[in-house]
């Protein structure tokens, strides 16, 4: 996904993102990109140490991942960032920077990975693309295992009302290949994931078994660079919150609502199944008001 600031420029995590995108790199690779798009504004001026630090890996590792690049080193690497104008200044700090408890600052946390992903959503081609794919998909297997079954339940909740078709699958197991192809001989051309850290080593596994069946896989993941990329087709990066004893998925929750309401655009006949569905609610009383 590519964002652009309010003067029309590609943002600082953007940039980032683009540089990185079409390398193959280890997890460890991985985890150095994604912890400096999440630091885009104060890359440019960090020495590997710092980075080594800010990514819980090695100083050799940021070394190997500038290589893996394509650079001679870290220090190549630094400098094109700074080319890129990867670094913004810091904003003044105000009286609502002042230091909070910590449930306050899992809140604030939660705030800033919002707006992160309002800046990736600026520029719609991606999430329209994905759209696309997953409406003209029927049926719609839409999957998500342990800590992502809540994204796809949700999710597979609402779209069932404007959906023709939508298999949900939130459990893992042996049965879940049947279930893919199974959706695969009905006609799906698309599958649809959530996967959020800690990725299930069957979440790997359904994803493989996707891809042999034909789907194209788009994965709603925390990050560019999470492990499911390389069985993806397309990633909408959102990011989730660590601040906790258990992750926060705001920004997931609200990217799928974005992609869903992208959707109903290209559903022929959406708001009528909408209507539809309405209608009965209100006859089967199902809502107080």
């Amino acid at each position: 996904m590519t964002a652009t600031d309010e003067a029309g420029t590609v943002g600082p995590s953007a940039r980032l993102l683009q540089l990185f995108e079409g390398h193959r790199l280890t997890p460890t690779q991985r985890r150095i990109a994604h912890s400096l798009v999440r630091h885009a504004g104060e890359a440019p001026f960090l020495s590997s140490v710092e980075v080594a630090e800010l990514a819980g890996v090695s100083q050799p590792s940021v070394t190997r991942f500038a290589v893996a690049l394509g650079y001679d080193g870290y220090p190549a690497l630094r400098k094109q960032l700074r080319e890129l104008g990867a670094g913004e200044p810091a904003a003044p700090e105000t009286p609502d920077d002042a230091v909070r408890n910590e449930h306050q600052q899992a809140v604030l946390a939660e705030i800033e990975h919002l707006r992160h992903l309002a800046e990736l959503l600026a520029d719609p081609e991606p999430i329209i693309r994905a759209a696309r794919l997953l409406a003209a998909s029927r049926p719609l297997p839409v999957l998500g295992l342990r800590a992502a079954s809540a994204q796809a339940r949700g999710f597979a909740y609402f779209a069932a009302k404007v959906h023709p078709d939508i298999r949900l699958l939130d459990e893992g197991g042996s049965m879940l290949a049947d279930r893919l192809e199974q959706a695969t001989a009905a006609g799906a051309t698309a599958l649809l994931c959530f996967a959020l850290p800690r990725y299930p080593r069957e979440l790997m596994d359904a994803l493989v078994v996707a891809r042999e069946c034909g789907l194209t896989v788009l994965t709603v993941a925390d990050s560019a660079f999470s492990p499911v990329a390389k069985l993806s087709d397309l990633i909408l990066p959102a990011a989730v919150g660590t601040g906790l004893v258990f992750d926060t998925a705001c920004a997931p929750m609200m990217l799928g609502r974005v992609l869903l309401q992208t959707m109903c655009d290209e559903l022929p006949g959406a708001e009528a199944r909408l209507e539809a569905v309405e209608h009965a609610a209100a006859a089967r009383g199902l809502f107080l008001e």
